[in-house]
């Protein structure tokens, strides 16, 4: 059992206790000993919380419940050696698989994804129409990009050249958790997007607003 499950039900238990100790202490009058299981009542329930967004708010994935899928999230950075191989930061790798597919993403970066999430993006992409100059264009550069990529006992992934080329990745990367996909920068194309990024983020975020973000 997870620290974080045995945590929720220790916090439920401790609750039911507090709630019906708070009820008879209401109902007897007892107004001091109210106020002081009532602010343990109120101190669990905050440290609970705390435990809660320390394990979800960090780096890493959220894991899917009840048909909730697992978000990347976190940025993490490592170096590709001269056979092209990059380390999977560990808290992705579950969430990724022994498998994945990597691609040629937007802004010079690479797109990682789970297969369960390249099946539907295919889906999706297959849906476009091929009458259509630009739906044609996109559909090529992303599949032809695509490749199936295996973690191997190291959490290292070997990257094809072509990718490697694309996304000028030479030795220092970036490795990025992006909702459902992870994406691999170069360091230095990563630092100059996000200065530029974060310069004009006000503006990004207003045209955001029409997306009910």
């Amino acid at each position: 059992m997870s620290s974080l499950k045995r945590s929720a039900i220790d916090f439920v238990k401790s609750s039911v206790i507090l709630q019906v100790e708070l009820e008879n202490t209401r109902n007897e009058g007892v107004n001091c000993q109210f106020v002081i299981n009532e602010r343990i009542f109120y101190s669990n329930i905050k440290d609970f919380l705390v435990k809660w967004w320390l394990k979800v708010g960090g780096c890493g994935t959220l894991r899917g419940r009840s048909g909730v899928k697992d978000m990347f999230l976190g940025e993490y950075h490592h170096s590709i050696d001269n056979k092209g191989r990059i380390i999977i930061p560990s808290k992705f790798r579950e969430a990724l698989g022994e498998s994945f597919v990597i691609t040629r993403g937007l802004d010079q970066c690479l797109f990682g994804y789970p297969r369960n999430e390249w099946s539907e993006l295919e889906e999706k992409l297959k849906g476009l129409p091929l009458t259509k100059k630009d739906a044609r264009a996109f559909t090529r550069f992303f599949f032809s990009g695509a490749t199936e990529c295996e973690i191997d006992k190291q959490g290292r992934v070997n990257i094809p050249s072509t990718l490697l080329n694309y996304g000028k990745l030479e030795k220092e990367c970036v490795v990025l958790g992006v909702s459902n996909r992870i994406e691999i920068w170069s360091k230095p194309i990563w630092e100059e997007y996000f200065a530029e990024s974060e310069d004009s983020f006000s503006e990004i975020a207003e045209n955001m607003i029409g997306f009910d973000i």
